[in-house]
Formats: structure tokens, C-alpha cells, sequence
């Protein structure tokens, strides 16, 4: 991984395969995570695939540009933690882990709606984010790209928002994938590695002594 990251070739494989599929209505439509399909025909495979394709330019670029921003310090991160290998196995398991079991709501949901479709890869990516703020608690985020917020306050923004968005909803984005894959980023990264809790605590802790 010295000369290439996981991050960096995951990125490249989403890009093809979203960039292949707005080219192929057929293989779109086989990948798309589709509750109906996934129940009757028990095309299970949707659960990943979904997460390497998406809807437009906008919609790629700012999931993979929120990837390659926090995924690069969390690959570096695990594998100065459990070596090379294991590290990037790690890595790997929270970003398809991610993809896969933040659909499984809107899977329970929308199982008898055939006309339900949802694509992207925001459940991995929120799953990253969530074990970087677990590392990083105080660490800026800039979600508009002038004013930064610390991570554990963005962190509760975010979850807060996205409960509300699913709640309404109407808008075409599955907030709730964005809401389970960031809490699956936080309770992975506390069973690989709970001492990164006391850590996100004292960081806090220190933060908020400061003012």
C-alpha cells in the first residue's frame, strides 16, 4: 500500500464503474440496490454493488472527494495501528461494511416497493467519516468549505439531520443509509479499537478546557 492506497484504487474502481454505468442502462439497473429485486429474486449482491455506482457528476464527486479527504488518514491510521495487512483489511471492512449494512433499513422498508431504487456509496463513506471523528474529535470539518466545525459537534449535527431528512423525506437521498453507516463506522472502530473512546473523550475534554 506504500505506493498506492486503498483509498486511492477504491476511488478509481467507483469512478469506472459509475462512469461504465451511466452508458449502460442494463448493468445500471442489475447493479442499483433495489429492495424488491433483492427480495424475490434474492439478488443480494445489490447490497455492495449499489455503493460503486451513483446518479450524476455532482453526486460522484462529492462522496468520492469526502473519501479521498478522510479515507487516506484512516487507511494510515489502521495500519499504524494492527500492521499493513491487517490494517487495510480493517479498512476495507469498514467501507463495504458500510455500503452493505446501511441499505439493510431501507431494504426492511421498501422491500414490497418496486419502484425503490438507491444508489451511492454514502454509507461507506459516512462510515469513514464517523471513525475519523472518533480519532480526530476535534479536528475541523469544513461542510461548506469556509467554515470549519469540529468533528464531534459536525458529528451530532449530521446525525441530527439526517433523522429529520428521513423523517420528511421526499428529496431522493437515503438519509438513512447516511445515518447507519455512520453509526456502523463508530461501533466498528470501538470493537477493533475501544481505546480510541477514552481518547475522543480527553480530546473533547481538552477542547472544551481551552475557551
Amino acid at each position: 500500500m506504500n505506493e498506492l492506497s486503498l483509498t486511492i484504487i477504491l476511488i478509481a474502481v467507483t469512478v469506472g464503474i459509475s462512469l461504465y454505468a451511466w452508458q449502460n442502462e442494463d448493468f445500471m439497473s442489475k447493479m442499483i440496490m433495489n429492495p424488491y429485486q433483492v427480495d424475490r429474486k434474492k439478488e443480494y449482491w445489490r447490497f455492495l454493488t449499489s455503493g460503486f455506482i451513483h446518479a450524476d457528476y455532482m453526486h460522484l464527486f462529492f462522496n468520492m472527494l469526502s473519501f479521498y479527504l478522510f479515507g487516506r488518514n484512516i487507511e494510515y491510521k489502521f495500519q499504524s495501528l494492527f500492521g499493513q495487512n491487517l490494517g487495510a483489511i480493517y479498512f476495507l471492512i469498514l467501507y463495504l461494511a458500510g455500503i452493505i449494512i446501511s441499505d439493510i433499513p431501507s431494504f426492511i422498508k421498501n422491500r414490497g416497493n418496486f419502484y425503490y431504487n438507491s444508489l451511492g456509496a454514502s454509507g461507506g463513506v459516512s462510515s469513514i467519516i464517523f471513525a475519523g471523528i472518533l480519532f480526530f474529535p476535534t479536528g475541523k470539518i469544513y461542510p461548506y468549505g469556509a467554515i470549519g466545525i469540529p468533528g464531534f459537534i459536525y458529528a451530532i449535527l449530521y446525525i441530527w439531520y439526517s433523522i429529520s431528512m428521513s423523517k420528511r423525506g421526499g428529496d431522493n437521498i437515503n438519509h438513512s443509509a447516511h445515518l447507519y453507516g455512520a453509526l456502523f463506522g463508530v461501533v466498528f472502530t470501538l470493537l477493533i479499537f475501544p481505546a480510541v473512546f477514552p481518547s475522543f473523550i480527553s480530546q473533547i475534554t481538552a477542547w472544551v478546557g481551552s475557551f
